[in-house]
């Protein structure tokens, strides 16, 4: 099973959001199944704007985070298809054409899950469903994805 991560949830491992936080989505990330994790390139240039604007990075220490991302994860391109998907997406469905773009992108890559804290948990888009990974309780998926690992 493939799983996208939204920009929240690198955002937050880049500790945004306080170190505990931090701890709590390096965590989640280290117990997902090696070769199971996608990253949307919608979100790293998402992870750019939040480091520089609200973490109050330097543009310098952002791009290296960015790279890291990168080079740690296989990405999906936002190719001409994902973009009209993501229009279809967001009239449909009331979502910003951004958050369209990276379900969009999950959907293109055939990934069951993306881990967001933004989106509406349950919203289920041609095979991907969206869950929110710090919730009290894992979706049943993550879960079931986490025991896999045999955690």
């Amino acid at each position: 099973m493939k799983v996208a991560l939204d920009t929240n949830v690198l955002a937050y491992a880049e500790g945004t959001n306080g170190a505990a936080m931090r701890d709590k989505a390096l965590e989640l990330i280290q117990r997902l199944p090696v070769g199971t994790v996608v990253l949307p390139v919608q979100t790293l240039g998402e992870l750019f704007n939040v480091l520089v604007r609200k973490a109050k990075r330097r543009p310098v220490r952002a791009r290296a985070a960015v790279l890291s991302w990168r080079d740690a994860y296989p990405m999906v391109e936002t190719s001409a298809t994902v973009m009209v998907n993501a229009t279809d997406l967001a009239s449909d469905h009331g979502l910003t054409i951004w958050d369209s773009v990276v379900l969009a992108a999950s959907a293109e890559a055939e990934c069951r899950l993306l881990l967001s804290e933004d989106l509406q948990e349950g919203f289920t888009w041609r095979g991907v469903t969206v869950t929110n990974p710090f919730a009290p309780t894992f979706h049943p998926l993550l879960a079931a994805l986490l025991t896999e690992r045999g955690e």
